[in-house]
Parts: structure tokens; C-alpha cells; sequence
């Protein structure tokens, strides 16, 4: 369930259509696999307009930036993450965190034309990433989202595999991490998991090897995207601290 604060700030956005699509813990809640999370994470449209009606939202909600770097769309468009809390009443001291580009995904207009949507209350409607575009957001150097990627596709499995069509197959079988799960798609889906092993070198060891190799393939996958993302980070972070020291040294001095 989505607390009360976090339908504050999905309502506000709704209220001044702003373009945006939720990400993070609070989407995975959505897709049936909890995380518990204070914040509230968004892609967004870095456009003028948007960027206006965005502004009007935050200022719904007495939201302040916090840490850098600054609400500026230039950070946005090279791939920073802006961080906001709330202050207005029903939402004080929540975080809200601004994204404009997703490592690994494409552009906004894209993942808004796969977005998936909820429809939280007779009023209330909220538009998310797409399962697989918020699978591979969740691709990151961070030992917690690899569980929550395992139980994203695990849940969409176990909810829809007797009505599946050809491309939620095919997204299983890219994305599963189980050995277990792996070994009844191959059963279930023989043809499609044949088409996919051609993409997904993996997928040729299962039924062949022990599971405990499955494992250890699993984890090369995991490593190999771990490292992506450290090096697609590594320049931002250096613009960030670079950013710290320039403001820590523009304050002025007191003893």
C-alpha cells in the first residue's frame, strides 16, 4: 500500500499534469514486490513546459532541494538525480528525487508511450515506468536492488504465466535470475526459450548444468552490470564533489 504522504505528492503532480513517471521502492510496491521506502522517485520531462508545471508542484508542496546538485536542468539532462523534501502539511519530510535520463534506457518520450499506469482511487491515476524499463533502472551497483529485480519478475511470473503472451515471455527469460524459474520457463516455453537463448548466453546452460553454476552465471550478469554502472556514475560523481567543494567554499566564514 502507498502511504497517505506519497498520495500527496502523486496527487499535486496529477493536479498540474506534470509529465512525469514513478520509479523506485514506490513503483515496486505497485508491481506486487514491496520495498519499503520514504522517498518518491521520478523520471521526468526536462522540457520548458513541463519544467514549469513541475515548479508549481514543488511549490505545492513547500519542496526544498536538498544536497547538490542544484534544480537546474542542465544537471538533468546529463543524468543527475535532483532531491527535494516536502514541507507542506501531509507530507512534511519526504524526499522526492527528480530524474531526466535513466542509464541504459531510453529517452522520456519512449518510456511514456510503454508506461504503465494505476489507478490508485476514483481520482487518482499514476503513471509508472513499464515492468521492464523499471527492471533495468534497478540494474545499479547497489547490493539491494538485484533481490527487488528477482522479485519483480517472479511476481509478474507467478501472476500472469497461464495467460502470457510472446513478449512477456520473452521478458521473463531475459530478466529472471532464478535457476529454479529458469528451469520452468525452459519447460513451459520451449520455442520461446529457444529464441531467446540466442540473445542470452546464459539461458544455454540451463537444463545442462547444475544449479549452482546457474548461480554463479547469474552472478557474472550481475557483476558485469554493476561495473556499467559504476563507470556510467564515475564522471557525475566527480561533478558532484567538485560541486560540494565549490559550495562548501562559497560559505562565508565564522569562527
Amino acid at each position: 500500500m502507498i502511504p497517505s504522504p506519497i498520495h500527496k505528492v502523486l496527487s499535486i503532480f496529477q493536479k498540474h499534469r506534470v509529465r512525469s513517471l514513478l520509479m523506485g521502492g514506490q513503483a515496486c510496491v505497485l508491481y506486487g514486490a514491496a520495498e519499503f521506502s520514504r522517498d518518491t522517485d521520478f523520471a521526468i520531462l526536462a522540457d520548458p513546459a513541463n519544467l514549469r508545471r513541475l515548479g508549481k508542484a514543488l511549490q505545492d508542496l513547500r519542496a526544498r532541494p536538498i544536497a547538490v546538485p542544484p534544480f537546474e536542468v542542465k544537471y538533468l539532462r546529463k543524468g543527475h538525480a535532483i532531491h527535494f523534501r516536502c514541507q507542506a502539511k501531509g507530507c512534511a519530510g519526504l524526499r522526492v528525487d527528480l530524474m531526466a535520463r535513466l542509464r541504459g534506457l531510453s529517452g522520456f518520450p519512449i518510456l511514456w508511450r510503454k508506461r504503465h499506469i494505476w489507478r490508485l482511487s476514483s481520482s487518482l491515476k499514476v503513471a509508472g515506468l513499464s515492468l521492464p524499463d523499471l527492471v533495468r533502472a534497478k540494474k545499479t551497483q547497489r547490493d539491494k536492488d538485484w533481490p527487488m529485480i528477482r522479485r519483480l519478475v517472479e511476481a509478474d511470473y507467478f501472476t500472469h504465466r497461464g495467460k502470457a503472451g510472446a513478449k512477456q515471455i520473452g521478458f521473463w527469460l531475459r530478466e529472471a535470475r532464478s535457476p529454479e524459474i529458469l528451469i520452468e520457463l525452459k519447460r513451459e516455453f520451449p520455442a520461446k526459450f529457444a529464441q531467446e537463448a540466442k540473445k542470452r548466453g546464459l539461458l544455454r546452460a540451463v537444463g545442462k548444468k547444475p544449479v549452482q553454476v546457474l548461480e554463479k552465471l547469474l552472478r557474472r550478469e550481475e557483476d558485469h552490470e554493476r561495473r556499467k554502472d559504476r563507470a556510467y556514475w564515475r564522471p557525475l560523481r566527480r561533478e558532484l564533489e567538485l560541486l560540494r567543494r565549490t559550495q562548501a567554499s562559497s560559505r562565508p566564514w565564522s569562527a
